[in-house]
């Protein structure tokens, strides 16, 4: 200990911004996690569109793409765990988020997938069954009312969550207004038919994640050359 050479002031602060450096490579300030679910959201609600506009289907549902999101998601903030030293108390948070964003992604499209079908089983149990109404032959003499719920307008509002979340946090206005828009987008939804509201999910994911992720990595990219 007697040997020890007191470090300057200048290595004190060389050291403190290293560290400072090291804080700050999360990935979401790297905007993995942006650009992981803009990419698949964006693709996956375009493609639905198309579905619908031109009358084809796919072999499989394309929004399992988004639902199995989440396994490069965990992979990512694991790698992440391990190259980052020093990590702070609200990327912590921050990452939690996320992973609640995607295992709740994963419920909903699987919910809007198998309840549709047990319904209808649970139905034919009952020796229930749902016919159409033809309004024509039966003369009806009263407004048949009847609700259709858009699942894509729950998808909408679980989407702002995690983006109003980090942009508020990390104090990054792209975010915001992306969340907003997102909101924006929840509303139209609620007055267009499913083939919209596919168009809407596009440009709010564009708005939300796409765009705000191109620019954080872009930064990232930056400011590692910078540092190099």
């Amino acid at each position: 200990m007697k040997d020890a050479t007191p470090i300057t002031e200048q290595e004190s602060l060389e050291i403190i911004h290293s560290m400072i450096q090291k804080a700050k490579t999360s990935y979401h300030d790297r905007g993995i996690s942006s650009l992981l679910w803009g990419t698949v959201v964006t693709i996956a609600s375009l493609i639905s569109f198309l579905q619908i506009q031109f009358q084809f289907n796919l072999p499989v549902d394309i929004w399992f793409l988004v639902m199995f999101a989440i396994i490069p998601q965990i992979i990512i903030s694991r790698n992440e765990d391990k190259t980052i030293k020093v990590k702070k108390y609200e990327d912590e948070a921050i990452d939690t988020i996320w992973m609640v964003y995607g295992i709740s992604i994963f419920c909903l499209i699987f919910y809007l997938n198998v309840v549709p079908a047990v319904t209808d089983k649970l139905l034919v149990n009952e020796g229930i069954e749902l016919l159409e109404r033809n309004k024509e032959a039966l003369g009806a003499t009263k407004p048949f009312h009847y609700f259709i719920p858009s699942g894509f307008s729950l998808f909408l509002i679980l989407y702002t969550l995690p983006t109003l979340v980090t942009g508020v946090v990390k104090k990054y206005k792209p975010m915001i207004v992306g969340a907003i828009i997102c909101y924006v987008m929840f509303f139209v939804s609620c007055f267009t038919e499913t083939k919209y509201d596919m168009l809407c999910g596009a440009i709010a994911a564009i708005s939300c994640w796409l765009i705000p992720g191109i620019i954080l990595q872009r930064k990232y990219l930056k400011s590692k050359v910078s540092n190099v």
